[in-house]
């Protein structure tokens, strides 16, 4: 069966416009709350993260479910303003607070252990992050962002034409301001902190994505080489089916991999794992029914619906990738 994506392509179009747009709001409401559009983890604002877990090897000691108004109580006797809490799981506890000392930790600790009971001492995490590091982390993980980006288009410029560059853009921009609105909807819901973690899923996503756009658009120019009296529409349509097995399976058996690392790869790699999980659908979706139809429309739009074949021969490689197909 052909699929025929240009056939229903306002309908891809307004499904991601439904989605980005539901997470431009969360990212609006995160700023109204906290000056930011995503919810900072430890890694940019520096400070103290404490994680505990009760100790249900002694009995009676995981009967109630931890109280986060008595842990609150003990924060603020202990004079720890702006500190937030979180229940991990059903016996964990989550506190990110101001930089403590060793002595300050461990008062803390005593104090909330007293309250709701005794806490594993082999699963207590401590992480201490000072603001300027923090800050430096930031500052280099935005411009890691910007970079890889610049260098990006600067390859699709050289490497297509221009409007082929243009909507690949445009599809790595919808892949991560949909991965960043999600988060940012889970940071409003479950207060889902993104740490510098999330910097290296976004940079890898867009490797990942480009790469899906520019094998179709490949092909594309490889079939308008042979075939280029027919309509656009079609010829991105024809494309798309060729490319369609290996599109699903390589995200696919990356998506195995990332599925076992979110379910069992321990807190620290658990929404790593996810942000590319989210990003790597988004691409694959994107380079099919986002990048490849705006592309038809485009070209529709400008009078080009029936390509002009390439003149002279075109060689193609092994993969069935065209080595010079910039004219087309």
């Amino acid at each position: 069966m052909k699929l025929q994506v240009n056939k229903q392509r306002s309908l891809w179009w307004m499904s991601s416009a439904v989605i980005l747009i539901g997470g431009l709001a969360a990212m609006l409401i995160s700023w109204a709350q906290i000056g930011v559009p995503l919810r900072p983890g430890l890694d940019f604002v520096g400070g103290t993260r404490l994680q505990f877990e009760l100790d249900c090897t002694i009995p009676n000691n995981c009967d109630k479910p931890i109280d986060l108004t008595a842990v609150s109580e003990v924060i603020d006797a202990q004079g720890l303003a702006n500190t937030s809490v979180q229940l991990v799981g059903k016996q964990g506890l989550s506190i990110r607070t101001k930089d403590l000392k060793p002595q300050e930790r461990t008062q803390l600790q005593t104090a909330i252990s007293q309250k709701i009971g005794t806490f594993d001492p082999k699963k207590i995490q401590i992480d201490t992050v000072g603001p300027t590091i923090g800050k430096q982390l930031l500052n280099s993980g935005l411009l890691a962002l910007i970079i890889s980006f610049a260098g990006i288009v600067v390859y699709l410029s050289f490497r297509f034409q221009l409007d082929y560059a243009v909507f690949a853009i445009v599809a790595l921009f919808h892949d991560i301001w949909l991965t960043i609105g999600i988060f940012a909807i889970l940071g409003l819901v479950m207060g889902l902190e993104v740490d510098s973690l999330f910097i290296v899923a976004l940079l890898t996503i867009i490797g990942f994505s480009v790469n899906d756009t520019v094998v179709i658009y490949d092909r594309i120019r490889e079939i308008i080489s042979k075939d280029g009296n027919r309509l656009i529409g079609d010829i991105i349509d024809d494309a798309v089916n060729q490319t369609l097995t290996r599109s699903i399976n390589t995200t696919f058996t990356v998506l195995l991999t990332l599925l076992s690392i979110f379910l069992f790869g321990g807190e620290t790699l658990k929404y790593f794992a996810l942000a590319l999980i989210i990003g790597f659908t988004t691409g694959a979706y994107s380079s099919i029914f986002i990048a490849s139809t705006l592309l038809a429309w485009w070209r529709e739009r400008t009078g080009r619906a029936i390509p002009v074949p390439a003149q002279g021969p075109t060689e193609v490689d092994d993969s069935g990738s065209p080595d010079d197909l910039k004219s087309v």
